[in-house]
């Protein structure tokens, strides 16, 4: 579930504008690019409804901001606990605890992957963004699982080329409430946020697309236990 951190209302003519660049400087820590990605990705909203970059703002408009993660020029290491499964002058694979955000963002500036990894590792990739060192792929606080991180860029380009054609194989297992009488499925059901619950993701007629084939691995009286692969990466997906 993602947090709402800015809510924003347009009370004056002098804001009055194109909804990017208004964020851009209402929250100048945010390049204007960065704000059109938000913008895509749903996590600025005016009137908890999508909109386009060139949106033109309005008296009474309101705005809100779901959490991102924010520019930094420095991250902080911090000596935290980690668990290195696999490592070599390129790569390493760390297990992440169930309960560790993996990068800095509001809320978390040291308590993350990124800042025990500033501290156990002398070098790391530059990342996707200043905030992300070596970060090449990402799960959710509350999800435990491998993780691969690169030393450098030429690895961290070579992972996430590998990635994107799907050559690296990436399974989740979860218990779900409810049994599930067939053995293995597949899941196409278009994810975006939820209309009566801005803060949270849902199954929506107009989402971005989301599939998901799952495996049963063991029946319970209530529950079930079963493998995931994904072959879309949207926000929450298997929980949603």
């Amino acid at each position: 579930m993602a947090d709402l951190i800015e809510k924003i209302v347009i009370k004056e003519e002098k804001q009055i504008m194109r909804v990017d660049k208004f964020i851009s400087q209402y929250l100048d820590e945010l390049s204007r690019t960065l704000v059109q990605d938000l913008i895509d990705n749903d996590d600025i909203l005016v009137n908890q409804k999508s909109v386009k970059s060139s949106y033109k703002l309005k008296i009474d408009d309101v705005i809100e901001v779901f959490e991102y993660t924010r520019p930094s020029k420095e991250i902080i290491p911090v000596d935290l606990p980690i668990d290195i499964v696999y490592e070599d002058e390129d790569v390493l694979v760390v297990n992440k605890a169930s309960g560790m955000v993996v990068h800095p963002a509001p809320g978390h500036y040291q308590d993350t992957l990124v800042n025990a990894l500033m501290y156990h590792i002398d070098h790391l990739s530059d990342g996707s963004s200043n905030a992300r060192p070596g970060i090449v792929h990402r799960i959710d606080k509350d999800t435990s699982g491998l993780l691969m991180v690169a030393k450098n860029n030429q690895a961290h380009e070579a992972l996430s080329k590998e990635l994107q054609k799907k050559k690296t194989k990436r399974e989740y297992l979860a218990l779900v409430d409810g049994v599930i009488k067939n053995k293995r499925g597949k899941i196409n059901a278009p994810i975006g946020r939820d209309p009566h619950n801005r803060l949270k993701m849902a199954v929506i007629p107009n989402g971005k697309p989301a599939i998901t084939h799952f495996e049963v691995l063991e029946q319970f009286e209530s529950a079930t236990l079963i493998k995931c692969v994904l072959e879309t990466g949207r926000t929450h997906q298997i929980r949603v």
